[in-house]
């Protein structure tokens, strides 16, 4: 029986895939906000059934979206030694820019998840929850600072990077930093750099 399931499972697994790749290409191409299941069933070639028993909604197939491409939801969480912690962090958050700088359409779903308020999004926000506090219980037991004091830290840093990153598309400067260039990038990472240094190597 096993054996005979494992095509189906293949199957099911391209259809997913399939409809990750259509929303997000919709997305990129119209937006969120007026994106219905008759349109995704067309242009993906997937029966509205399909999409309904795969992923219950379009918001669905959105937060799957979210749930594939998001920094922090696929975050894989490593150990390293408090020596190695301050360019753990570093690199990090570089990564956390990197991706979502690349990712137009996630910067969209990131705005359609802030106009948002439902069981849906609540899963995927609790799951950024778990990763983000085992890293700042992780943090907070290598350099002995209290949990309250890191999360706080990392709050800061993490929420600045996605506000700045969403803003720069519509605001090319921020405190003369020119946030939808490279180089405004740089000389951010340069700044996250010399904070982590004067937090993490005092």
């Amino acid at each position: 029986m096993k054996e005979k399931s494992k095509p189906v499972e293949r199957d099911r697994e391209a259809t997913e895939q399939r409809l990750i790749d259509t929303i997000g290409q919709m997305v990129a191409e119209q937006g969120f906000e007026k994106i219905g299941i008759n349109a995704v069933a067309a242009q993906s070639g997937v029966s509205k059934i399909l999409i309904y028993r795969y992923f219950g909604s379009v918001e669905g197939l959105m937060a799957a979206y979210i749930r594939k491409h998001d920094f922090w939801l696929n975050f894989p969480l490593e150990t390293p030694t408090k020596e190695e912690l301050p360019d753990f962090v570093k690199t990090m958050f570089k990564n956390q820019i990197e991706q979502l700088r690349s990712n137009p359409t996630l910067r969209m779903l990131h705005r359609w998840e802030l106009s948002c308020n439902n069981e849906i999004i609540t899963k995927l926000r609790q799951q950024r929850e778990q990763t983000g506090y085992r890293i700042v219980e992780m943090a907070s037991q290598l350099m002995g600072y209290p949990k309250e004091e890191v999360a706080v830290m990392a709050s800061v840093v993490t929420a600045s990077i996605t506000y700045l990153v969403m803003l720069g598309e519509f605001c090319p400067v921020f405190n003369g930093i020119p946030i939808n260039e490279d180089a405004g990038w740089e000389q951010m990472n340069a700044g996250i750099d010399t904070l982590i240094d004067k937090v993490l190597r005092a």
